[in-house]
């Protein structure tokens, strides 16, 4: 990734008013259409962040938590990968909007899947169904969806090629 100019560290405390605000644009749409003002939805978006964050590092505790930053060190968006066998989960993978676009997701999963197939391993993630962007990408690089429909999230799942 240093040749495309980003990098990966070790998330700190110092980050969480950055990533709060990640969180917060990953929302943008949805809060689009809420009634509320400005401070009431800054105010709901700090809480579920909060709450996010602590499911996170009480359910993950053994992940990943990476910054993706430039080679400025500026916040690019967040990796959050918990590297298990038979499949390394990708828990979340988020950017700023300035960073979306430019190849940094594609470089960010395909540097994923070849450390899992390194390690004998597939990778699977879970994606909100309603987001399209994403899911397109994730098919792009290999990603089948599972066949359960009923919960907001799709487990997606890839494998990497079998050589006979």
């Amino acid at each position: 990734m240093t040749a495309r100019g980003e990098r990966l560290r070790w998330l700190t405390a110092q980050d969480l008013p950055w990533l709060r605000e990640l969180y917060g644009g990953t929302r943008e749409d949805e809060m689009a259409a809420v009634p509320w003002t400005p401070a009431q939805k800054r105010h709901f978006l700090d809480q579920q962040f909060d709450a996010q964050h602590r499911h996170y590092l009480q359910r993950y505790g053994n992940a990943d938590f990476l910054a993706v930053c430039d080679l400025g060190d500026r916040p690019l968006g967040r990796l959050y990968l918990q590297r298990t066998t038979p499949a390394h989960l990708i828990v979340d993978v988020s950017l700023f909007p300035h960073a979306r676009g430019q190849g940094l997701g594609t470089a960010l999963i395909a540097a994923i899947q070849r450390q899992a197939t390194a390690q004998g391993c597939g990778v699977m993630l879970h994606v909100l169904q309603q987001n399209r962007r994403a899911r397109r990408l994730y098919e792009r690089l290999g990603f089948v969806a599972g066949e359960d429909r009923s919960s907001p999230y799709l487990r997606m799942d890839w494998e990497p090629a079998r050589v006979s």
